[in-house]
């Protein structure tokens, strides 16, 4: 079993909420990581799967089934199937309000989010489980497999190229044809299929909805629609321009990724490292996998930007608290970085003391020049996490 990261969180949030939401996509590991809190909550807990009908025939009768296990910790899975279930959990709560009465898991469903919102709020949290981080990894592969096959518990676990492969074809496809339409979004399978494989191909750059719109004959709000969708789903992410009080021409479209590189990597039909290493996309590949992987560990507590002026100056990351800039960070897919111009322009609009070039490898960190330090990405995560530790 991986130790999950995010589990001493929701450890430490149970002792306070009445409900925590654990959201993520599909085979992200929420079901195995409620389970493995099991012992570790104070109190019994039921888990009941509202995808398994044993599960579901228990709560025919809701209000009588919380109110007879109301000392229990109750986990709900794939609650997104009965939305009628938020009122009720509302009034449960408010009879009997304390912590850690309800774990609810969900897989990335809007409608989960907008009723828990309206029904449970003031006594829910959310918190988001990604699929493996490297960090929880490491003693099991080195960076450049996680890299290649992305953080997604089985196909990680799978050595078999091809298994590995059926995988992620059996995954994607269960999306576009389940997972998306419950969502709300209607359309053709191989439409679909064919817009994953055109963000792929834009993995990285300056989201250019015009062209996409074009290649796939959609209006410009219908590719919104659907790009809204797939971030919703926990598959894309847009990351936003950061924006300062300046006199000059800033770039306003987002930048956008495929959030785990093993997906991104299948689409591209890339199967091995070496593969990756000819190919064209590398450099933004690493980019978007840097940029997920510090999400992953830093979590929800930062806001993450890019930052690119008209004249080209510009940022990979930047990573804000409470609105803040508070780290500068640029991705290079080299071994030996240099500063850049255009990185110490940004670097001073920005006006952030921690700055750093993350580059492949385990290299020893150094610094370029006195706020700017090199370093791997490892490296990177486990400073970050041992400030915090020590804040």
């Amino acid at each position: 079993m991986v130790e999950r990261q995010l589990e001493s969180r929701i450890l430490k949030l149970a002792e306070h909420f009445p409900a925590i939401a654990i959201l993520g996509p599909r085979q992200a590991g929420k079901t195995t990581l409620a389970k493995m809190l099991y012992p570790k909550i104070s109190k019994p807990a039921n888990y009941l799967d509202l995808e398994n009908p044993s599960d579901v025939a228990r709560l025919q009768n809701p209000l009588s089934y919380f109110s007879t296990n109301k000392k229990n910790c109750i986990i709900i899975d794939e609650i997104q199937r009965q939305p009628e279930l938020f009122p009720v959990l509302r009034s449960v709560i408010d009879e009997y309000r304390v912590p850690s009465r309800f774990i609810i898991l969900g897989s990335a469903n809007p409608q989960l989010l907008k009723l828990s919102n309206e029904t449970l709020a003031g006594r829910i949290v959310y918190t988001e489980l990604t699929p493996f981080n490297f960090i929880e990894i490491k003693s099991l592969a080195d960076m450049q497999t996680h890299w290649l096959r992305g953080g997604f518990p089985e196909p990680f676990l799978i050595e078999d190229d091809e298994i590995r492969e059926e995988w992620f074809n059996s995954f994607i496809m269960t999306y576009i044809e389940r997972d998306l339409p419950n969502l709300g979004l209607k359309t053709s399978s191989p439409t679909m299929y064919r817009f994953l494989s055109m963000l792929a191909h834009s993995h990285g750059q300056l989201l250019n909805k015009s062209n996409l719109g074009k290649s796939l004959e959609m209006s410009v709000p219908m590719i919104s629609r659907y790009i809204d969708f797939l971030e919703n789903a926990f598959l894309v992410c847009q990351l936003k321009p950061f924006f300062v009080n300046l006199k000059k021409r800033l770039v306003k479209s987002p930048k956008v990724y495929l959030r785990d590189s093993g997906i991104l990597h299948h689409l591209l039909k890339i199967g091995d490292y070496n593969t990756l290493l000819g190919h064209p996309v590398i450099g933004h590949s690493w980019e978007g996998y840097v940029i997920e992987q510090i999400r992953s560990v830093l979590g929800n507590r930062y806001e993450y930007f890019y930052y690119r002026t008209q004249d080209r100056t510009e940022c990979d990351l930047v990573i804000t608290e409470k609105f803040s800039p508070i780290a500068c960070v640029e991705i290079k897919f080299t071994d030996s970085p240099k500063k850049t111009k255009s990185l110490t322009i940004a670097i001073q609009d920005i006006g952030t003391e921690k700055n750093y070039i993350i580059v492949p490898g385990t290299i020893e960190p150094y610094f370029i020049e006195k706020n700017l330090q090199v370093c791997g990405l490892a490296a990177f995560l486990e400073k970050w996490e041992e400030e915090e530790d020590k804040a």
